[in-house]
């Protein structure tokens, strides 16, 4: 996942700088050249460190998350409930 998205933002870098920039569009848009696997390696470190998750992760925790929530609104349902029932009682 990180090396597909470091490609992705590498390359949308390569395409907007600019042809006059001595030299660097062309040494960074040769995907063979020594700057380009600079470059790649130190965005995909870079982005290992912001400890990032796919969208498939992100979706499935939400689920839990939100399966979660409505679990605790029933509970704490239940427990008002009780607790009213017991005030009844005294």
């Amino acid at each position: 996942m990180i090396s597909t998205l470091a490609k992705q933002l590498f390359d949308d870098v390569a395409q907007h700088l600019p042809k006059s920039a001595n030299g660097l569009s062309s040494a960074f848009s040769e995907q063979g050249s020594e700057a380009f696997n600079q470059f790649k390696v130190h965005l995909e470190s870079t982005l290992r460190k912001m400890n990032l998750v796919s969208r498939d992760e992100f979706d499935a925790q939400t689920a839990v998350l939100q399966k979660t929530r409505e679990r605790l609104e029933t509970l704490e349902k239940q427990v008002k409930e009780l607790e009213e029932s017991v005030q009844k009682h005294i």
